[in-house]
């Protein structure tokens, strides 16, 4: 099907008072149709501009006097101390071990969760054991578990790890076990009509069911443990981003502690940006809304 460029465009005749000759108000528009596109602004663009306009508020503030130094450091002083503790190993050895640390609780958070999850969310039996204890749980924060810790575990590293390994115990629990109990009554008996048994059933209908509410849980975990183990290591810690913030607490470094927690937060930023991709790819087959422009 071809289109014709716009030639003519007849406005309706006015209305003629009786007695009087009809005059021709035809009123002719030649020229071709033209569109009008709005200029878009990249997303990355759209995207840094609010980390960027608060860094350079705060720069603003710090230049004019408006913040003191005694109550925030400039982001000057605080990138001169970056370069100075990467130059020293201080901060690369400082991120490592709060990296171990998260890594490891992690793991454990992560592998008790599915576990819990899966037989919550596949056996009544387990829902009616689990789920109950499981909300239950959660309505304890977490983090005044830590002198319990310390009284089972002492002051070395494995209450740290146990605290990040709770956090993200219960994200990733609610949102597997929420995933794999909104599947698709329908789906699971058309599976049931073809010929699959319980596992093919779990292996092809059920778990790619949950895989949405599992990454969105993912996303949530992570965040979690970065945030867990701010704490965790305010545990007679001798090592990590955690250490370092503690003793510029003593000396009121607020350059350096600053600068811990931009780590932190550039931390949790890359681990919630490996799971978009992740999600990107196993998620292919499933349609989203990705808003307006």
């Amino acid at each position: 099907m071809t289109t014709k460029p716009l030639d003519a465009a007849v406005l309706p005749q006015r209305a003629v008072p009786a007695g009087k000759p009809a005059q021709d108000t035809r009123v002719t528009i030649r020229g071709t149709a033209k569109t009008t596109r709005r200029p878009t602004v990249p997303r990355s663009v759209r995207r840094a501009a609010g980390p960027v306009g608060l860094v350079l508020l705060w720069f603003l503030t710090s230049a004019t006097g408006v913040l003191p130094e005694s109550v925030l450091a400039s982001p000057v002083d605080v990138v001169r101390q970056a370069v100075d503790l990467t130059r020293n190993g201080e901060l690369p050895s400082a991120i490592a071990a709060s990296g171990r640390r998260a890594g490891i609780g992690f793991l454990i958070g992560a592998t008790l969760a599915l576990a819990l999850a899966l037989l919550a969310g596949l056996f009544r039996l387990g829902e009616d054991v689990i789920d109950s204890s499981m909300g239950m749980f959660r309505a304890i924060p977490w983090v005044g578990l830590i002198p319990l810790f310390i009284v089972w575990f002492g002051i070395e590293e494995t209450p740290k790890i146990a605290l990040v390994a709770l956090g993200v115990t219960y994200p990733l629990y609610f949102n597997i076990y929420g995933g794999i109990r909104s599947t698709d009554a329908q789906l699971v008996e058309a599976a049931r009509m073809m010929g699959l048994g319980r596992l093919g059933l779990i292996r092809y209908v059920i778990l790619p069911s949950a895989l949405p509410g599992a990454l969105v849980g993912l996303r949530y975990a992570l965040s979690t443990a970065w945030l867990a183990l701010v704490f965790a290591e305010q545990i007679n810690a001798d090592a990590g981003l955690g250490y370092l913030m503690s003793n510029a607490q003593q000396y009121f470094r607020t350059d350096i502690i600053v600068l811990c927690l931009a780590v932190y937060a550039l931390l949790g930023l890359a681990c919630d940006f490996a799971v978009r991709i992740l999600s990107r790819r196993l998620l292919t087959w499933r349609a989203n809304f990705e808003g307006d422009a």
